[in-house]
């Protein structure tokens, strides 16, 4: 099962495996500037922990996914099931692996390539606070 690692207002941060880490500091980051997004460690892709994912639906408008695996049928994927499913129409954005060929480099570089280190995930929660509450988002 999954667990949330902190509150939050306005955005929740769900994320998959290492990216976590990315999340984290994309939250010290954001805190400076007085935007506290929850953070929730969702640990498993499969099965969904639909408990949490509930749980943060119904507490935040807005939701981000992180994952260090393809944006197009991954964790992602699977929380914009959900949220179909039960007719959740929160704002959903989804950072991952682009379905594209990514070029070769450090981890460090592919994960900025691929729009999910800190400052992108940072960058996310501000787009979405920017914006009325409408639609999901896949990282391109």
């Amino acid at each position: 099962t999954g667990r949330k690692l902190r509150d939050g207002k306005g955005v929740a941060i769900l994320t998959f495996g290492h990216p976590g880490n990315f999340a984290a500091a994309a939250i010290r980051e954001l805190k400076a500037e007085n935007i506290e997004p929850a953070h929730y460690d969702m640990r498993f892709a499969k099965p969904l922990d639909e408990a949490l994912l509930h749980e943060a639906l119904l507490q935040y408008e807005r939701i981000v996914t992180v994952e260090d695996g393809t944006v197009v049928g991954g964790f992602g994927s699977a929380v914009a099931e959900f949220m179909a499913q039960h007719g959740y129409k929160n704002d959903l954005t989804i950072l991952g692996i682009p379905d594209r060929i990514v070029e070769h480099g450090t981890l460090k570089e592919l994960h900025r390539e691929c729009g999910y280190d800190a400052q992108a995930i940072a960058d996310a929660v501000r787009q979405m606070l920017k914006e009325p509450v409408s639609a999901i988002t896949v990282s391109a």
